[in-house]
């Protein structure tokens, strides 16, 4: 081949491999926009769901506190608009009332404190019992039952220490126990022994296999609680386990409630009036109520969505001869615990 022809030659090889290279780059170039482009839009649509997530939980948090607020409209109505067989229009002491919203719905449950054990006057025996009932061994009830008395208690002098004190100040963050009377229930998850899954519960799989609620031990204590009778309606079968009620009678009595609510103490004497505890249940509760609130938003198709919001307040109605107002929040969860 002559020179002539050789340069041409080695001038088309080069040329052709720096087309290739320029090829390859823009291909690099191209799969690099699209990761680019594929993680920015993943990152958005996640941003957007949680978006819209967090804006359906506002939702429907309002909307329970709006069930909230309705329930105790109904309730000082009640006594003031009749039907003609004598029965309230708005209330007649269920336990629950369920309300219809056109953005969704709500179920607001209304407890008695008086349902629950008060927390700083209940006898140590009593409280044993509840942790027994609520599933804890002998041991570990019987550590939780000392270390709550303790908490509640004062001390005999102000530099005296109990083991309590000496097991939370080995902790980190260290402290020590209020030795007075607990002012908000949520101070037992300090208490030694005391673990979330037994305050606040969980659920069991039953004999068959499903998923079953289990109650822990927020929905039995309170510090506004009972000491000696509890309302039947709405305690928690084990409170009226720890008040000496047999199985069988606690049975009959829940599901006797479930179909409906006791009104009159009469119809309790078929149930076994004459057993152990009996003496110690009584219907209705004190002045103080948790009306707690869980709403569900309304999809635009019309099914509920997932999202539920759970809200709770806990109410002391007043003397209308005393106050002008009707009832008093005593304490407010912007996210209560349901079940």
């Amino acid at each position: 081949m002559t020179e002539p022809g050789r340069r041409l030659e080695a001038r088309s090889t080069f040329a052709g491999s720096e087309a290739g290279g320029a090829l390859l780059f823009v291909l690099w170039i191209t799969a690099a926009l699209t990761a680019i482009a594929l993680a920015v839009a993943t990152t958005v649509r996640g941003e957007t769901e949680r978006t819209t997530t967090s804006l359906d939980s506002l939702k429907a948090y309002y909307l329970a506190t709006g069930a909230i607020e309705r329930a105790l409209l109904y309730t000082g109505w009640a006594p003031s608009y009749r039907n003609p067989d004598g029965t309230s229009r708005y209330w007649n002491g269920e336990s629950r009332m369920a309300f219809e919203f056109p953005t969704g719905e709500a179920l607001v449950e209304i407890i008695p404190e008086a349902a629950k054990m008060n927390v700083n006057q209940a006898p140590p025996e009593d409280l044993y019992r509840l942790l027994l009932a609520l599933g804890e061994g002998p041991e570990r009830a019987r550590e939780i039952t000392l270390g709550i008395i303790d908490w509640r208690t004062r001390p005999q002098s102000p530099e005296a220490m109990t083991p309590f004190d000496q097991f939370y100040l080995s902790r980190d963050p260290s402290f020590r126990a209020r030795h007075a009377s607990l002012e908000e229930i949520e101070e037992l998850l300090l208490v030694k022994g005391m673990t979330p899954e037994l305050f606040y519960g969980g659920y069991e799989r039953g004999a068959e296999g499903r998923l079953a609620a289990r109650p822990g031990l927020v929905d039995c204590v309170s510090v506004y609680g009972a000491t000696t009778q509890f309302d039947v309606n709405t305690a928690q079968p084990a409170v009226l386990e720890a008040i000496g009620l047999p199985p069988d009678s606690i049975a009959r009595i829940v599901e006797a409630r479930r179909l409906m609510p006791f009104r009159d103490g009469r119809q309790l004497g078929g149930l076994g009036a004459e057993l152990p505890g009996f003496n110690r249940l009584r219907i209705g509760g004190n002045s103080i109520f948790t009306f707690r609130a869980t709403a569900r938003l309304r999809t635009p198709g019309g099914a509920l969505s997932e999202t539920r919001r759970s809200a709770a307040a806990v109410v002391k109605f007043l003397s209308r001869r005393r106050f002008e107002e009707r009832y008093h929040v005593l304490r407010w969860y912007d996210n209560a615990w349901v079940q």
